[in-house]
């Protein structure tokens, strides 16, 4: 895929590992749509994509921000309709969005259950994580499909997708988006779209930047690298798979030689 022009739809696009993506698409000439539910956090993404637009040359008007609930059916529909309607076509899609609801199965103390997973925190972590990229999947290929030109589908996975204790709910939805991932590959070959997958690590975000010196200490000091990765990491990811058009249904892990 030629990333110059190319309209690449991204969900969780507002900041992250999104918003990271996204300014490296159109510091290459690409136009984004920013998927995300936080419309503030839409607006300021819009700034930074100008902003790395216009470093490279390439005009300022390369983005557009579609407030978006991505685990909601309609609004899924809805967005993606007027992305095509605004764009006049529809050639990548990222799932980006998720979220977290960690916790044990069980927490036992002096042999007494005192705590278990709630059911609220496993269904919003799958709602997200794994209907959303349904959702989202679902609808983007019908469009790449009536427009006859074929495109690239980028699942975020996460290398928890192969279990992590604490995060039952996050593990299986990953786990079982990566499953997604060579599902619809084979499925949507026919129609020259392409359907990839990135497990990342541990990765440098907003959200580690809040989590105590010794915890992070500790996390690091598993990666064989020694060192967190960075969100331009998988930027960088995305970019490959988007431009090697013989690369389908398969899972590339950015995780400085982790295996959980």
């Amino acid at each position: 895929m030629n990333i110059a022009n190319a309209v690449v739809a991204i969900t969780g696009g507002a900041q992250g590992l999104g918003l990271a993506m996204a300014c490296r698409l159109v510091a290459r000439g690409a136009r984004v749509a920013l998927l995300d539910v936080n419309a503030d956090k839409l607006n300021e993404a819009l700034t930074h994509c100008a902003a790395a637009a216009q470093e490279h040359g390439y005009s300022t008007d390369c983005c557009a921000a579609y407030p978006c609930n991505v685990a909601d059916e309609q609004q899924v529909e809805n967005t993606f309709s007027a992305i095509v309607r605004d764009f006049g076509q529809l050639d990548a899609l990222v799932n980006n969005a998720g979220v977290l609801r960690d916790g044990l199965l069980l927490k036992v103390r002096d042999g007494e259950v005192t705590e278990r997973l709630s059911l609220s925190q496993w269904q919003t972590v799958i709602d997200v994580n794994l209907t959303a990229p349904f959702l989202c999947t679902r609808a983007a290929a019908t469009q790449m499909v009536g427009q006859k030109r074929g495109g690239c589908i980028v699942n975020i996975c996460s290398i928890s997708m192969a279990g992590n204790m604490g995060q039952s709910n996050y593990s299986a939805a990953k786990a079982g988006l990566a499953s997604m991932t060579v599902v619809w590959a084979k499925e949507l070959a026919r129609y020259n779209v392409r359907v990839c997958a990135i497990a990342p690590g541990f990765i440098a975000t907003d959200m580690t930047a809040h989590m105590k010196p010794e915890a992070l200490e500790k996390m690091t000091r598993q990666i064989p690298l020694q060192r967190m990765g960075e969100a331009d990491d998988i930027a960088h990811t995305l970019q490959y798979l988007l431009e090697n058009e013989y690369i389908s249904g398969r899972i590339v892990e950015v995780d400085g030689g982790l295996r959980l």
